[in-house]
């Protein structure tokens, strides 16, 4: 193994946190630096303010600041090509950087090119067919061969919000309007990807790969939905779960082999350079994978219940990944259960308030709190996004480790602190 390093983390939500807490404990670790970071990152090295979409910038830290290691947090730097940009330089020959390169990043990119991808490679997916403004009267059409409801996608990144369910085929023709005609997610719905319902349970699953190995880490359930019972709109995620427990033995096999081992092998056919995360977004219906999307990176609120169930060093496994020797890393995790409620600001995922002033009162507890969208002010720690803070804790069982989270609840305060109730329900038919 080489010699410790100086590494780089971009990003500045809950995920990076998490990232951030488990990379400060390998003892291959220099220096941390977390661009930008939050309250919470600077506990485990140095927040650094750099416009992570000013590659110059990244460019021109990472060579001032001796790093051996870029690690990404968020899709929109890797979609945008910044590790393409960063291995053009000749000066940052013996850089490693997790996170996979434009090419490889387009699973996230783009829509269309995730599920050409998949139907190429014989991956379970939705039926699906893609429309531009040109088409447009060809996607009205292509309605009345659905059932609704019907599922409508911006092509690009939107933010977590460029899915549109639609109970009624004139709802889902004025969603088709709204993005082709009327730019609602400018360019990124300069296509829509129109797909069939897939009516089944949702999970995450996360793979590390070098493009030809991989290490399957923990997989999780979130919460997507504002409110209780799945109700009101998506969210970035208002919590998680890890392990999920209608996973079985069975199901994670199946999962391998109908959708992991596809995808890699996938990438390697078509000659798609990857080393970084892959995040697997499925639909488990009548116990059959399929895929709904990938990520090309973590996902959130997943990672700050995935990472604290991983024992072995993370920092050694990056290192592994970058440097083609990740068939030499065996990953152990914890057996428990880790859960995560988040706690979020009035009003979101609408307009919200940021600047409310935290009062966070960590107690002793099985857990860690993740801040996202958190941000030091003067000697006060303040709301700065609508996802502000995530609570996970450990637990033998699913309800042990709910438990645990929401008990610790009460100890973050802040004006307009909204969080749901509810995490787990819809799982414990299955423990």
């Amino acid at each position: 193994m080489n010699n410790i390093m100086n590494v780089l983390l971009l990003g500045s939500g809950g995920r990076e946190h998490a990232l951030a807490w488990k990379i400060a404990q390998s003892p291959l670790l220099k220096t941390l630096y977390i661009a930008p970071g939050n309250a919470g990152t600077d506990q485990c090295g140095k927040n650094v303010n750099i416009n992570i979409s000013d590659f110059s910038a990244v460019e021109s830290f990472i060579i001032n600041n001796d790093i051996g290691m870029l690690v990404v947090g968020p899709e929109a730097p890797l979609v945008e090509g910044i590790h393409d940009y960063l291995i053009s330089k000749p000066e940052l020959k013996g850089l490693k950087i997790i996170g996979p390169q434009k090419a490889g990043a387009m699973l996230e990119g783009s829509k269309d090119f995730a599920k050409a991808f998949m139907h190429r490679h014989h991956i379970p997916t939705a039926a699906y067919r893609t429309f531009t403004y040109e088409t447009i009267n060809e996607a009205h059409s292509f309605l009345d061969t659905l059932n609704p409801p019907y599922v409508i996608k911006a092509d690009g990144l939107a933010a977590g919000k460029g899915v549109i369910i639609c109970d009624k085929k004139n709802e889902a023709i004025n969603t088709i309007d709204e993005i082709l005609k009327n730019e609602k997610f400018g360019e990124a719905g300069s296509k829509v990807v129109i797909e069939e319902f897939l009516d089944g349970i949702e999970m995450s699953v996360f793979v590390l790969t070098d493009g030809k190995k991989y290490i399957l880490l923990p997989e999780a359930k979130d919460y997507k939905r504002i409110g209780e019972g799945d109700t009101g709109p998506n969210t970035g995620g208002m919590g998680s779960i890890s392990p999920v427990p209608f996973a079985d033995k069975d199901l994670m096999l199946r999962i391998e082999k109908e959708v992991v081992i596809p995808t890699i092998k996938g990438l390697k056919k078509d000659n798609i350079p990857y080393t970084g995360f892959i995040f697997f977004g499925l639909m488990i219906c009548n116990d059959a994978p399929f895929v709904i999307e990938y990520n090309v990176r973590m996902g959130d609120p997943e990672t700050e219940s995935v990472i604290p169930r991983i024992e072995s060093d993370l920092l050694e496994a990056f290192e592994a990944c970058a440097t083609g020797k990740l068939s030499e890393y065996n990953l152990q995790t914890d057996a428990r259960f880790a859960a995560t409620v988040m706690l979020v600001s009035e009003g979101y995922p609408g307009s919200y308030e940021k600047g409310k002033k935290m009062t966070i009162s960590e107690k002793a507890f099985e857990g860690v709190l993740f801040h996202a969208g958190t941000k030091k002010s003067d000697d006060f720690v303040v709301s700065n996004g609508g996802r502000v803070l995530a609570v996970t804790a450990y637990g033998n069982t699913m309800d042990e480790a709910l438990k645990e989270a929401y008990n610790h609840v009460p100890e973050v305060n802040f004006e307009g602190k909204t969080f749901r109730n509810d995490l787990g329900k819809d799982l414990q038919k299955y423990c």
